[in-house]
């Protein structure tokens, strides 16, 4: 039987060793090669006998998405357009903070959410990525750098909470200390308020971030803006949030992108109030990132963002207006294309 290196786990890696009647660590010393230094040919596994790289050269596939593009943004954003094995492209970026990087990863091939201001929903939705094809992302990312990236968004294509079994999967390889080793305060889920994903998250065994792109303060304009919001309201959604506070006792995010005329009025900042009462969030502001998709859809004025910002001081609620990052090269929140780009 083949199986694929990057859609097993560190058990996967011993029972295959035991069942070939050779030593247990020698999954560790696999996993290190591929995971820590990032060396996806087995032959040039140095530590292991020839016959075994030959085994596993034979037996266990290394299926890799392969870089079709990279770009560069003038603030120091990579962005990697990638093809899977089946024709489907994806794109994640790697942005520099200066002290530290963090890689935004994509969890689908499109998205069935269809939120009207983002571009991959445009695209419509092709398929859930598999462990493997998460993990390659993050992996070549690495590779690329030439050094460890410190932290993980799940942030790019897709919504991760509805490919929850394939996503908590490659976190449990990013988290595993025989495997790459990353700590679960640098690993961030990105949501839209999949109500029973962040019922699961709350439980996860690993003690993961949690973000959700809010957008809108009532259920009227957030339906209009995120039709997945007929199906899970806002109160549906901060009721899951409280269970997921009292569950880890993390700090949420909330992401909201200012859109002109549509979400940026001072209203929306005491909606926003009245809504996240008791979460004590830590709000992230977003200038909205323009799409080809939907021209109408602009940035909300610089008067418009310090009235809101001003707002949510008055309030005594934390937040950041982000700067932005990647936008001259389509890298920014929402501007994620995927099988549209070239």
């Amino acid at each position: 039987m083949t199986y694929d290196a990057l859609e097993l786990s560190l058990g996967d890696w011993q029972l295959l060793f035991t069942n070939w009647g050779d030593a247990k660590f020698r999954a560790g010393q696999v996993c290190q090669w591929i995971y820590a230094k990032k060396v996806f040919n087995y032959h040039d596994m140095s530590n292991l006998s020839k016959d075994l790289r030959n085994k596993l050269s034979e037996n266990i596939l290394m299926t890799l998405p392969i870089m079709i593009k990279q770009q560069s943004s003038r603030d120091g954003t990579r962005k990697f357009l990638w093809q899977l094995h089946d024709g489907n492209r994806i794109e994640s970026v790697l942005l520099n903070h200066g002290d530290h990087k963090t890689a935004c990863i994509s969890s689908q091939a499109g998205c069935p959410l269809a939120c009207t201001f983002c571009e991959t929903g445009a695209n419509g939705f092709h398929r859930n990525l598999t462990r493997g094809e998460i993990l390659g992302q993050f992996l070549l990312m690495e590779k690329m750098n030439g050094a460890d990236i410190n932290n993980i968004v799940f942030m790019g294509m897709g919504e991760p909470l509805l490919n929850e079994d394939n996503v908590f999967a490659a976190i449990r390889s990013l988290n595993d200390k025989h495997m790459r080793n990353l700590g679960a305060r640098h690993i961030t889920i990105s949501t839209s308020g999949i109500v029973p994903g962040i019922e699961d998250l709350a439980d996860f065994e690993i003690p993961l971030r949690l973000s959700l792109s809010l957008h809108a303060t009532n259920d009227e304009l957030r339906s209009k803006l995120m039709p997945v919001n007929n199906k899970y309201p806002l109160q549906k959604v901060v009721n899951a949030l409280k269970h997921y506070r009292e569950r880890t006792g993390e700090r949420i995010t909330i992401e909201y992108a200012l859109i002109d005329r549509v979400n940026d009025s001072v209203e929306y900042a005491y909606e926003m109030a009245a809504l996240l009462d008791g979460l004590e969030p830590y709000i992230n502001l977003i200038p909205f990132n323009p799409i080809p998709s939907r021209p109408e859809l602009k940035r909300a004025s610089d008067k418009s963002v310090k009235e809101f910002c001003r707002a949510l001081t008055s309030l005594n609620i934390e937040f950041e207006l982000r700067r932005e990052r990647g936008g001259d090269i389509m890298a920014a929140c929402g501007q994620l294309a995927g099988s549209l780009a070239s």
